[in-house]
């Protein structure tokens, strides 16, 4: 396998948030079994200083060994015929590799996407983590609701989203997710409860 995308610099933690390099990142996969499963698309939109770069966002679709099962077609709507010209995952991960380094990682849920790295890469899920801030437990943070109250609510990507007024053009489109993440960083963040001046180590603890 390829490196490790290199990881932010460690006194990073201590900084801003707003100071702080991001890369939010989305993966659509041909489902969800971490063992068996292969990504299909990524897209990928950095953030630098504290504003989304959209000129610098990435989407790439992937040609895995195994077809989307028809569930995940019906979600992110890659067909087979889609991906045949696509390069395989050992080919693109490079270029992923390249987006990734030395940059904070910014995604929703992060379980999928901290499975998902670790099977392109290598490294272990803690390590992945570490390094990860999980947008949806920022939401969940700030809403701070008793659980029954935020399980009725509910805390979707796309009902989060429209609930701040962020837009989503296409919803699981893997470029359009990272998009509507990174945006949902940018909101979120001041709004932390108890945390006024939030920094990285900040939003990584609570993102947990």
């Amino acid at each position: 396998m390829n490196d490790l995308p290199a990881p932010p610099p460690r006194p990073r933690r201590r900084t801003p948030w707003a100071e702080a390099a991001y890369a939010a990142l989305d993966f659509e996969t041909t489902g969800l079994d971490y063992a068996t499963d292969e990504v299909v698309s990524y897209g990928v939109v950095p953030i630098q200083g504290g504003h989304v770069r959209l000129g610098d966002a990435v989407h790439q679709l992937v040609r895995p060994d195994t077809p989307p099962s028809p569930s995940s077609q019906t979600v992110h709507l890659l067909r087979p015929a889609d991906l045949a010209e696509a390069p395989p995952i050992a080919e693109s991960r490079e270029r992923l590799r390249n987006l990734l380094a030395g940059r904070y990682l910014v995604v929703w849920f992060a379980d999928v996407e901290v499975h998902f790295l670790a099977r392109t890469f290598g490294g272990s899920l803690r390590a992945w983590r570490r390094r990860t801030i999980d947008v949806r437990n920022l939401a969940i943070a700030v809403a701070g609701e008793p659980a029954e109250v935020r399980r009725r609510q509910g805390f979707a990507l796309h009902t989060v989203a429209r609930r701040y007024g962020v837009p989503v053009v296409s919803p699981h489109e893997a470029l359009d997710d990272a998009l509507v993440t990174a945006q949902l960083l940018l909101v979120l963040a001041p709004k932390l409860p108890g945390v006024p001046r939030p920094s990285v180590r900040d939003l990584v603890r609570i993102a947990r």
